[in-house]
């Protein structure tokens, strides 16, 4: 394996996501979804809300201020994001991590 996620997440579907930069891959659940991104460039999230998000960082750096309290996660941080809760912030090039959304229908695949 040289990169971050092994074949089985490779050859999982590519996920249509509106980011400059990102490259993720999609995990279907009948209730959620589960995505394994990396970011080549830097990202700004606008402040936003939707069902929970729970995300485990693998590599690299993100900013997010959730529901007005900003924080910085790096390599191996968790974060939770309820839902309804407003948040924003700042992904860095080079970050990596594994993604839990509380929907089904958040993104789809390409």
């Amino acid at each position: 394996m040289t990169g971050i996620f092994p074949d089985p997440i490779l050859r999982l579907p590519e996920a249509d996501i509106p980011i400059k930069g990102v490259k993720a891959y999609l995990s279907q659940g009948e209730d959620h979804q589960i995505l394994f991104m990396q970011f080549s460039e830097d990202v700004d999230l606008p402040e936003h809300a939707h069902e929970d998000q729970w995300g485990v960082v693998f590599k690299g750096k993100i900013e997010l201020e959730i529901d007005g309290v900003r924080n910085v996660y790096g390599k191996g941080d968790r974060y939770f994001i309820p839902k309804g809760v407003r948040h924003s912030g700042k992904i860095y090039a080079g970050y990596a991590d594994m993604t839990y959304f509380g929907q089904k229908d958040r993104y789809k695949a390409k």
